[in-house]
């Protein structure tokens, strides 16, 4: 049987980088970041382009998902709410895969350090520090495995999932 994780957490708090790291842990993997299905200049939140980037992502899963070369099919995006879980797996042929949802948490002080470094280094705008805070409390609502990565490394987040 196949093995989908679906990986949600607020912006900085570590999906990209544990799941990068989850892909080599485990064999015959694939990973989809969900920012790839629409990557734009200038980036624009429309009713068409949530749309978009919803079809671009169940499209390209459920390829992973029927292809035989993968068994384990890895996905992160920031998934805050739960409509947005529920819409994504609506899409999918989940029939022939255990399903990980799995969102990874950290404290507030964490979360602005992370943010800060990647600030310093010009990867992220100063802004991403509100409203990625704003979003921290929804993942507690929602119907996922919590893995808290304040006081762990992407590495150790990629063992603790891969372990699941």
């Amino acid at each position: 049987m196949k093995k989908l994780y679906l990986i949600g957490g607020t912006m900085g708090v570590g999906k990209t980088s544990t799941c990068q790291i989850l892909k080599m842990k485990l064999q015959d993997s694939v990973f989809l970041d969900g920012d790839w299905c629409w990557d734009m200049h200038p980036f624009q939140v429309t009713l068409e382009t949530k749309k978009m980037v919803l079809e671009n992502i169940s499209f390209l899963l459920n390829n992973f998902i029927h292809c035989t070369a993968y068994e384990n099919i890895i996905f992160c995006w920031v998934m805050h709410e739960q409509a947005i879980l529920d819409d994504i797996l609506s899409r999918l042929d989940t029939a022939d895969c255990q399903v990980n949802l799995i969102s990874l948490v950290c404290s507030r002080e964490a979360l602005q350090e992370r943010l800060q470094k990647d600030i310093d280094v010009k990867i992220r705008e100063k802004d991403v520090i509100s409203r990625s805070l704003e979003r921290i409390a929804l993942y507690e609502k929602l119907e996922t495995i919590k893995v808290d990565v304040s006081d762990i490394s992407p590495e150790q987040a990629a063992e603790l999932i891969a372990e699941m």
